[in-house]
């Protein structure tokens, strides 16, 4: 029995991509690394690696989809386009967060017996960050010498897209920097959805993870006249 087709795709970080994945082997594959104008490039590049794989979107088994934490615009853009391709295909929607992808880059038996911090760009000078060491922690948000006061004293192997620009906060710890793969996070959002999906079991809608409020300014009261 052939095995469906899985759509995943990211614009949370920097950059956008999307795959498409079928028994675990990868048949499209999109990446975009312009850290700004997910809203114009996201969905044209959904459309292009549906026709590489010469597929419909109505032809997916599941639709995974990066629910952060990242950019806010690029975070609620993916998860728009996810809910509006479920609701207007029938096809299911799985949420993952971008460390769990990234997570999966480095499964447990390649970590050199590490456990694994999971570091992400906020394009602020502090970071997304959450520790995966068997009991996996919860995700949180904190500086340089936040994080370095806050983590146990493990090894560690960082990942992640601010993993190298973490590393210097750590120089007093047992730490080694996990090489980027070259495949982009969309690959991994598509295999942990695929793994998450379930025939017949209705998923959860995708939620954002921000871990951060939105940079927003109440409105101005006007004075009584």
């Amino acid at each position: 029995m052939n095995q469906p087709f899985i759509l995943g795709f990211d614009s949370a970080g920097n950059g956008a991509s999307v795959a498409v994945l079928r028994d675990d082997a990868i048949v499209a594959m999109r990446a975009d690394a312009r850290p700004h104008g997910q809203a114009e490039i996201l969905m044209p590049m959904i459309a292009d690696a549906l026709a590489d794989a010469g597929i419909e979107a109505a032809s997916l088994g599941a639709i995974g989809v990066a629910t952060g934490p990242g950019s806010f615009t690029g975070l609620r853009i993916a998860i728009a386009a996810a809910r509006g391709l479920a609701l207007a295909t029938g096809v299911p929607a799985v949420g993952i967060t971008r460390f769990a992808a990234v997570a999966a880059q480095f499964p447990a038996q390649n970590r050199s017996g590490r456990a694994l911090l999971v570091a992400l760009d906020t394009r602020r000078e502090d970071f997304f960050l959450q520790l995966f060491a068997g009991n996996d922690a919860e995700p949180f948000l904190a500086d340089g010498a936040e994080a370095a006061r806050l983590l146990p004293t493990l090894p560690l192997l960082l990942a992640g897209d601010a993993a190298d620009r973490l590393a210097p906060f750590l120089a007093g710890c047992d730490i080694a920097v996990a090489d980027q793969p070259d495949r982009p996070l969309a690959v991994e959002v598509a295999r942990l959805a695929d793994a998450a999906f379930r025939p017949g079991v209705a998923a959860s809608p995708p939620r954002p993870l921000y871990l951060r409020a939105p940079d927003t300014t109440a409105p101005k009261r006007q004075a009584a006249r």
